[in-house]
C-alpha cells in the first residue's frame, strides 16, 4: 500500500499490525498507526490471500457457525436493500461471517422481462425466479440472515445507528448496503416495450450466444457515441450481419464509417419509427423514410436512473449518474452506506453484480471488525434523535 504502514505479506503470514487506531484517533501501544482505510485495504489483501484454502473444510462439509448473541433485541449489523444477485451474494458473505443481516427484497426486479440468466458459471440458463429461489434456499442455512419481502422506503440516522423505514415496520442497523440496481428508461418507439428482453437487449455477453448468426441491429444514441465503434465491432464476433442505427442524433466521423465499412457493418442515420414484430419476434426496423431494414435482434443502451430511495439519500454520483463508491471499500459518500452492483457501474450483469456484492459484504465485515478497537462490540446502536422508532418494530428478529 502507498502508506507503507501495513505489509500485505506480513498479514498473510499472520503478523498482527502493531497499532489499530481507535475512532477517537488514539492508538494502542506500538510502533505505528493503522488508519481505518489501511485496515480495510489490508483486509482486502488478506481476504484475497486466504480465499483459496479457506473456502471449504478438509472433509468438504461446511462448518455451521454458532449463534452467540445474547441480546434480546439486537440491531442488525447490516440491512441490504435489494435481493437480486448482488444482495444475495452480500447476504451470503455476511451470513458466513456471522453478521446479523436483514435482506429486503420488494419482489420487483430489473430483469423481469428476461427469460434466463446467462454468462453466470453454474447458473447459465437459469431463470431469474429460479436463481432467487436457489439463493434464498442457501441463505436459509445461516440463522443470522433474515430475508423479508419488504420495501425500504427511507434511511435516516448515521453510521452505527441507521433507522430503516420499511413497508411493514422499521429496523435499526449499523450499516446499509444498497443493491437496488437501476431503472431503464424505455425508448418511445413503437414496439419497444413488447420486445424488451425478448428481441431488444443490452448485453451481448448475456444474450449474444442465443442469437448468434442472426441479423443484428445496434441502436446508439448521442450519449453513447463513443461506444459505437467498439460495440459494433465486437458484435461481429457473434454475427456477420450488423447494422448501426443512429437516428440522426449525432454525426458519425468519416474515419469511424470507414472502419465500420471495412468490417462489413452498415450505418443507417434516419430516425427509427417502429419495430416490426410478430409474437415478440422482431422482423424488421422501419425508418422515418418508410425504409424497412430486416433485423432479428437489436442491442441498445437506454438511459437509466436511480431508484427513488437512492435519489432521496443525496449520495454523490459520477458524471454518468452512477453511485460513486470507494474503489476498495465500496462505501459511498455517506459513511456507513455502501453500494454494489448495477447502480454503481455501466459494467452490468448478474455475475458482476454478485461479485460486487460479495466484495462489499467482505469490506463491511472488516469495517464492523474495527469496532473491536473502539470497545463498541456488543453495544446496541442507539436511535439518532427524538422521535426515532425503536431498534426493531414488526420485523422478525434475526435470531430465528
Amino acid at each position: 500500500m502507498s502508506s507503507g504502514k501495513v505489509d500485505g505479506e506480513s498479514l498473510v503470514a499472520g503478523v498482527v499490525p502493531p497499532v489499530v487506531t481507535t475512532r477517537s484517533g488514539e492508538g494502542e501501544a506500538g510502533n505505528g498507526d493503522v488508519s481505518r482505510r489501511d485496515f480495510l485495504q489490508a483486509g482486502a489483501l488478506l481476504g484475497a490471500a486466504i480465499v483459496a484454502p479457506g473456502c471449504a473444510t478438509a472433509s468438504g462439509t461446511a462448518l455451521r457457525p454458532t449463534n452467540t448473541s445474547e441480546r434480546s433485541v439486537p440491531p442488525y449489523d447490516v440491512v441490504i436493500v435489494g435481493g437480486g444477485p448482488g444482495g444475495l451474494a452480500a447476504a451470503l458473505t455476511l451470513g458466513r461471517s456471522r453478521k446479523r443481516v436483514l435482506l429486503c427484497d420488494s419482489g420487483s426486479r430489473r430483469n423481469a422481462a428476461a427469460e434466463h440468466i446467462h454468462n453466470f458459471v453454474t447458473r447459465d440458463g437459469t431463470s431469474p425466479e429460479e436463481f432467487r429461489r436457489i439463493g434464498r434456499g442457501q441463505l436459509a442455512a445461516y440463522p443470522s440472515v433474515n430475508v423479508q419481502e419488504v420495501r425500504v422506503v427511507s434511511v435516516s440516522g448515521a453510521r452505527d445507528a441507521f433507522q430503516i423505514g420499511l413497508t411493514s415496520g422499521t429496523a435499526q442497523s449499523r450499516r446499509v448496503l444498497l443493491c437496488t440496481g437501476m431503472i431503464d428508461e424505455r425508448l418511445p418507439i413503437e414496439g419497444f416495450d413488447e420486445l424488451w428482453g425478448h428481441a431488444i437487449f443490452q448485453c451481448p455477453y448475456c444474450h449474444g450466444w442465443e442469437v448468434q448468426d442472426r441479423r443484428w441491429g445496434y441502436l446508439v444514441s448521442a450519449s453513447d457515441a463513443q461506444m459505437l465503434l467498439p460495440f459494433a465491432l465486437q458484435a461481429r464476433g457473434w454475427t456477420r450481419e450488423v447494422v448501426v442505427f443512429t437516428s440522426g442524433t449525432f454525426d458519425v466521423p468519416a474515419e469511424t464509417r470507414a472502419r465500420l465499412r471495412a468490417a462489413g457493418i452498415s450505418v443507417e442515420t434516419d430516425p427509427v419509427r417502429r419495430f416490426i414484430s410478430r409474437e415478440r419476434h422482431l422482423e424488421a426496423v422501419e425508418l422515418s423514410t418508410g425504409a424497412i431494414v430486416p433485423c432479428d435482434v437489436v442491442f441498445t443502451h437506454p438511459a437509466q436512473r436511480q431508484v427513488e430511495l437512492v435519489r432521496s439519500l443525496g449520495l454523490t454520483l459520477d458524471e454518468h449518474g452512477y453511485v460513486r463508491t470507494d474503489a476498495t471499500r465500496s462505501e459511498t459518500s455517506i459513511p456507513g452506506v455502501y453500494a454494489a452492483g448495477d447502480l454503481t457501474t455501466r459494467m452490468q450483469g448478474a455475475i458482476w453484480a454478485a461479485a460486487a456484492g460479495a466484495r462489499a459484504g467482505a469490506m463491511i465485515n472488516v469495517d464492523l471488525a474495527m469496532d473491536l478497537a473502539s470497545g463498541r462490540l456488543g453495544e446496541i446502536a442507539q436511535p439518532a434523535g427524538p422521535g426515532v422508532s425503536a431498534p426493531l418494530t414488526n420485523v422478525p428478529s434475526p435470531d430465528r
